[in-house]
């Protein structure tokens, strides 16, 4: 008699699923805010918007990944910061909007449900969340066997935040003489991890194991520190001052990503001597021989956020943001100048 055919002998495994959602439910509860209608495990995730705190909401939604820093982590198998990446890739986006992150939504696809790495994914998620003030609303969970290789997954996540129309933050405002400020990044972040892992893992032929001098810590674990989370400082910096404008310096570093928010007419002129460069950057610059400028396109250069605020505000801004409540490292970093049509938008000395 002929071997019957099921899903499960095609490779995906519908308890094993079934479990996993049984699993991180407890987790995902703890992310749960006061406007969420709904548990996990419907069609859709329900979240009734506040009308008595927002009377004018523009939702602002973002949606990101975490790039190759998922090779770093799958190579040193440790997967219980990744889902932290996740979430700071786009509550830090919809945040420099003036937004408040409401909920996130995530998507883990992999060859084969492995329980427990699963669970470390989805409880990094849930820290994220927390950190972030958001709820976890829910989320795609894809067995593909035969896509993705032993080991391998892929995430990628969403969110959805509200600001109130006059509250909107767009650079709009932005003039001559205005200051910028900068908040430390924790690392590399998640920007920049194909040139990193090139630099390192190719072309230095180091292993995540090794440490290397200057680095407190093995180069897996040096790369895999989280994405710092900016949620709740920014937040809090909006109930007191009037910010012109945040860049969250992501892919394209510095360069590419100041001219997203300031006026064409305006140039940012930033003095890279104002903050220590954290340790890693001038390892990755050594060993790959890379230009300085590249390094500032390519990567944060330990500065995660810069806040574009008027010059009677700045000290006040940096004066609350250093408060141990606040927990944020931050440097007047720059200056916004007149643009003539011959300069670029961004000028580092």
């Amino acid at each position: 008699m002929p071997t019957k055919t099921t899903y499960k002998s095609a490779g995906v495994d519908i308890d094993t699923a079934n479990e996993f959602v049984d699993r991180i439910k407890p987790l995902i509860k703890t992310t749960t805010r006061k406007e969420v209608l709904s548990g996990i495990g419907g069609f859709g995730g329900l979240f009734h918007l506040d009308s008595a705190k927002l009377k004018n909401p523009i939702l602002v939604s973002s949606t990101d990944g975490v790039g190759t820093k998922l090779k770093i982590a799958q190579l040193v198998d440790k997967h219980d910061t990744i889902g932290i990446d996740l979430v700071a890739m786009s509550v830090n986006d919809v945040v420099v909007q003036g937004a408040e992150p409401l909920f996130f939504l995530d998507y883990f696809s992999t060859g084969k449900i492995d329980l427990e790495k699963s669970v470390q994914i989805v409880d990094g998620i849930v820290q994220g969340c927390i950190q972030a003030g958001c709820t976890l609303l829910g989320g795609e969970t894809a067995e593909m066997p035969g896509f993705y290789k032993k080991g391998e997954y892929d995430l990628a996540g969403f969110c959805v935040g509200a600001v109130e129309s006059d509250k909107l933050i767009d650079g709009s405002t932005i003039s001559i003489n205005d200051r910028v400020i900068g908040l430390t990044s924790s690392g590399l972040h998640s920007n920049g991890f194909s040139l990193a892992r090139k630099v390192l893992l190719e072309k230095g032929k180091l292993s995540v194991k090794d440490k290397v001098p200057g680095l407190n810590k093995t180069i897996g674990l040096e790369l895999l520190e989280p994405t710092r989370i900016y949620v709740k400082s920014l937040l809090n910096l909006f109930k007191s001052f009037n910010i012109k404008g945040i860049v969250h310096i992501t892919g394209g570093g510095f360069y590419d990503n100041i001219p997203r928010i300031i006026p064409n007419s305006c140039r940012c002129v930033i003095n890279k001597k104002s903050w220590e460069v954290p340790p890693i950057f001038d390892v990755i610059r050594e060993i790959g021989n890379i230009e300085e400028r590249e390094m500032f396109r390519v990567f944060n250069m330990g500065i995660g956020m810069m806040i574009i605020v008027a010059e009677k505000e700045c000290q006040g801004v940096l004066e609350q943001l250093k408060m141990p409540a606040m927990g944020e490292k931050a440097y007047l970093i720059g200056v916004i100048e007149k643009r003539e049509d011959s300069q670029d938008q961004v000028c580092l000395t």
